[in-house]
């Protein structure tokens, strides 16, 4: 039997059970105060989240320049918004990682 707690869990994981699927639409005002975050496809977004939360700066920095992670653009932002699109997501205060929903 398993007896682990969501507090028991490594931070990947219990990052992993904190993403959600969410609607762009509901992170607008996130966007608004320039802090969402766009993971390109391929890449694992809850070691992002991880590695934002540990405030590992060099991971981060490799990610940003290599472009596979941006902040959200606007015309990023106004595609999703018009086409009603969803996200993949993780909050780390005050920031929001999205990523691309596998299709």
């Amino acid at each position: 039997m398993n007896t682990n707690t969501r507090s028991d869990l490594p931070h990947p994981a219990t990052l992993s059970m904190e993403t959600a699927k969410i609607e762009w639409a509901e992170l607008q005002r996130f966007f608004a105060a320039g802090n969402v975050y766009h993971l390109s496809s391929g890449q694992d977004l809850p070691l992002l989240a991880e590695k934002f939360k540990s405030d590992d700066a060099k991971h981060i920095e490799q990610l940003l320049d290599t472009g596979n992670l941006k902040l959200v653009s606007d015309t990023q932002a106004r595609t999703w918004l018009d086409q009603k699109s969803s996200v993949w997501a993780v909050v780390v205060a005050p920031y929001v990682l999205v990523q691309n929903l596998e299709t």
